[in-house]
C-alpha cells in the first residue's frame, strides 16, 4: 500500500487479473510527473507513457500478478522505452499530377505559410489529388508539436501501439460528419476532427455538402486555435490549430463555367450552391483558386520533373525564415505567417511603395474586408519567403491578390 501511494494507476482490470489498454495514458503520465508521482499503466501503453520524460517512473505490467511480484521484489519490471512509429515513405507525390500548375503553386504557398486553402473546380479537376499530396511537402513536427498531437490522439484512443509519429495529422472526415464529430463531444467530451487535426491538416471535400451548423462551427477555432465543448457542469477545451483545406464543385451539377456547358437551373445553380458557404467563413480562407478541368492533352504530357521532395525543400526553407523571424520577435512554438496579426503583421509584411499602391487598388476594386486585406498581406509575406525576399515586393502582392479572385466571383454569384 505504501508503495502504491507514490504512483498513479491507470488501466482496465479483467476478472483474470489481466490489465487491458486504455486511452489517455500519455497526458496521465505527464500529469503524474507534475505531481512527483510515477505511473502504472497497461503493458501496451508503456511506450506511450515513456514519452512523458526520462525521469518519470513508469511500470507497464501485463497483469496484476506482475505488479504484486514487482513490489514484493521477486520480479523486476523494467522501464518501457518510448516508441516512435516509422513514417510511410510512399506518400502520394506531386510528380503524379499532370497539368494544374497554378494549383500546385498555390498548394506550395499554403504549405509554406500554413494558410487555409479553398479549391473550386469541376469533378475530375484534381482537387482531392492535390490535397492528398499536401502531407508530402509539409515539414515534420517539432518534439513539442509531436507531444501535443500525441496527447490528443491518446485521449481519443487513436495512438497506434503507443507510438508517436513526426508526421503531421491529415484528417479527412466525410461530408456527412455532424457538428459533434468535427468539434468533439460524447459523454466524456472526446476531441473531434478539428482537435485531432491540431498542428496538421483538416481536409473537407465536398465543402458545401457539410451541414450548415458543422461549417459554422469552424469559424471560432479558425481564429482562436481551440475547440470548446460545453457540458452542464464543466467545459473542456482542446487545442485545434489546424490548416483548413477545402474542395468543392462550382455548382450542384459540378460543371458551371465550363465551356459548352449550361446548367439546367441557369445561374441559380451556381449561386444557390455557393451560398451554402457563409461570407464570414469564406473570408477566412487565405487562398482561393479555380481549378479548370484537366484536358486530354495534359494527360499525354510527360510526367513533371519536380517531385514532392523538391517542393518540400523550398517549403522547409521558407518555414525556417519564418521561425527565425518570429523567434526574434519573442514568438516560438511553430509560429507561421498565417498566425501573424495586427501591428506585427503590418511590420513584417510591409510592402515596398509599388506593392502598397497595388494592394490599395486591389482592396478597393475587390471590396476586401479588413480580414481579407490582412490575409493578402500574410500570403504575400509567405510568397516573399519562398522567393528569399526580405521585403514584400509588388510581384508578391500581385500573386497574393490573384488568390482572392475566387472570393470576388463568389460575391458576384451571390
Amino acid at each position: 500500500g505504501d508503495y502504491l501511494e507514490r504512483y498513479t494507476v491507470l488501466g482496465e482490470l479483467g476478472l483474470d487479473g489481466s490489465i487491458a489498454a486504455v486511452s489517455g495514458v500519455l497526458p496521465a503520465a505527464i500529469a503524474a510527473n507534475a505531481q512527483g508521482r510515477g505511473l502504472i499503466c497497461p503493458q501496451p501503453c508503456g511506450s506511450e507513457a515513456a514519452w512523458a520524460g526520462e525521469d518519470v517512473d513508469v511500470l507497464a505490467p501485463q497483469n496484476l500478478v506482475q505488479v504484486i511480484n514487482h513490489f514484493k521484489g521477486s520480479q523486476v519490471l523494467s522501464r518501457p522505452e518510448p516508441g516512435l512509429s516509422e513514417d510511410p515513405c510512399d506518400l502520394p507525390d506531386l510528380v503524379d499530377i499532370k497539368g494544374q500548375e497554378t494549383g500546385k503553386r498555390a498548394l506550395e504557398v499554403a504549405a509554406a505559410g500554413g494558410h487555409h486553402f479553398l479549391m473550386v473546380g469541376p469533378p475530375g479537376a484534381g482537387k482531392s489529388m492535390l490535397a492528398s499530396r499536401l502531407p508530402s511537402i509539409l515539414p515534420d513536427m517539432s518534439p513539442a508539436e509531436m507531444l501535443e498531437v500525441s496527447m490528443i490522439a491518446s485521449i481519443s484512443g487513436e495512438l497506434a501501439d503507443g507510438r508517436l509519429s513526426r508526421r503531421r495529422p491529415f484528417r479527412a472526415p466525410h461530408h456527412s460528419a455532424s457538428q459533434a464529430a468535427l468539434v468533439g463531444g460524447g459523454l466524456r467530451a472526446k476531441p473531434g476532427e478539428m482537435a485531432l487535426a491540431h498542428n496538421g491538416v483538416l481536409f473537407l471535400d465536398e465543402f458545401p455538402e457539410f451541414q450548415p451548423r458543422a461549417l459554422e462551427a469552424l469559424r471560432q477555432p479558425l481564429e482562436s486555435g481551440q475547440t470548446v465543448i460545453a457540458r452542464a457542469n464543466h467545459h473542456v477545451t482542446y487545442p485545434a490549430r489546424f490548416q483548413l483545406v477545402a474542395a468543392m464543385n462550382p455548382c450542384k451539377c459540378g460543371m458551371a463555367g465550363e465551356p459548352g456547358h449550361v446548367c439546367k437551373r441557369g445561374p441559380r445553380c451556381a449561386s444557390d450552391y455557393q451560398a451554402r458557404i457563409s461570407g464570414p467563413l469564406l473570408d477566412r480562407m487565405d487562398i482561393q483558386i479555380d481549378l479548370p478541368a484537366v484536358r486530354a492533352s495534359d494527360l499525354s504530357l510527360p510526367a513533371p520533373s519536380e517531385t514532392s521532395r523538391d517542393v518540400a525543400a523550398r517549403v522547409s526553407a521558407a518555414r525556417a525564415r519564418q521561425h527565425e523571424r518570429f523567434t526574434a520577435l519573442g514568438l516560438a512554438g511553430g509560429y507561421t505567417n498565417a498566425r501573424a496579426d495586427g501591428a506585427m503583421l503590418e511590420e513584417i509584411s510591409r510592402p515596398d511603395n509599388s506593392g502598397m499602391a497595388l494592394l490599395r487598388d486591389a482592396a478597393e476594386a475587390m471590396n476586401l474586408t479588413a480580414r481579407g486585406y490582412h490575409r493578402v498581406l500574410r500570403v504575400a509575406r509567405t510568397i516573399a519567403d519562398l522567393a528569399g525576399h526580405d521585403t514584400v515586393q509588388r510581384a508578391d502582392i500581385a500573386e497574393a491578390v490573384s488568390y482572392r479572385q475566387r472570393l470576388a466571383s463568389f460575391s458576384l454569384a451571390a
